[in-house]
C-alpha cells in the first residue's frame, strides 16, 4: 500500500513537466520542398474547397522559402488538401496531404496539381 502511494505521488509529481513538455512540442509543421517561395498556403478537408486562413501568415516574413518550414495553427490531424500561392500569382493544389500530430509533411514539385498561370 505504501509503494502505492509513493508511485501515485511520483506520478503526480511527473505529471506537470509532461504536460508542459507536451505544450512546448513543435507542432504541425510544412516543409517547403518545391522550388519556389510560397506566399500563400492554404487547408481544406480532403475533397472540399473550405479553405482556411492563410498559414503563412505565421511566418516572420510571411513567406516560405525552399527548405524552410512552417508552423501550422488551428489544425486537427486528419487529411487535407492545400492550396499554395506563389509571388508570381500561380496557384497550385495538392491533395490527400496526411497531416499529423507534431509531425513534419512536406510539399514538393511534383505534387503540384491543377496549377493556374
Amino acid at each position: 500500500m505504501r509503494r502505492t502511494l509513493i508511485a501515485i505521488g511520483i506520478l503526480l509529481v511527473a505529471m506537470p513537466g509532461a504536460a508542459l513538455a507536451q505544450a512546448k512540442g513543435k507542432g504541425i509543421r510544412l516543409w517547403n520542398l518545391t522550388t519556389e517561395t510560397i506566399s500563400g498556403f492554404q487547408l481544406s478537408p480532403a475533397g472540399k474547397t473550405d479553405w482556411g486562413p492563410n498559414q503563412c501568415l505565421n511566418d516572420k516574413d510571411k513567406e516560405v522559402d525552399h527548405d524552410e518550414r512552417l508552423r501550422i495553427t488551428g489544425v486537427e490531424p486528419g487529411r487535407y488538401d492545400a492550396k499554395i500561392s506563389y509571388p508570381n500569382a500561380r496557384q497550385c493544389v495538392v491533395r490527400d496531404i496526411e497531416i499529423k500530430a507534431d509531425a513534419v509533411f512536406s510539399i514538393a514539385d511534383k505534387d503540384l496539381k491543377d496549377c493556374t498561370k
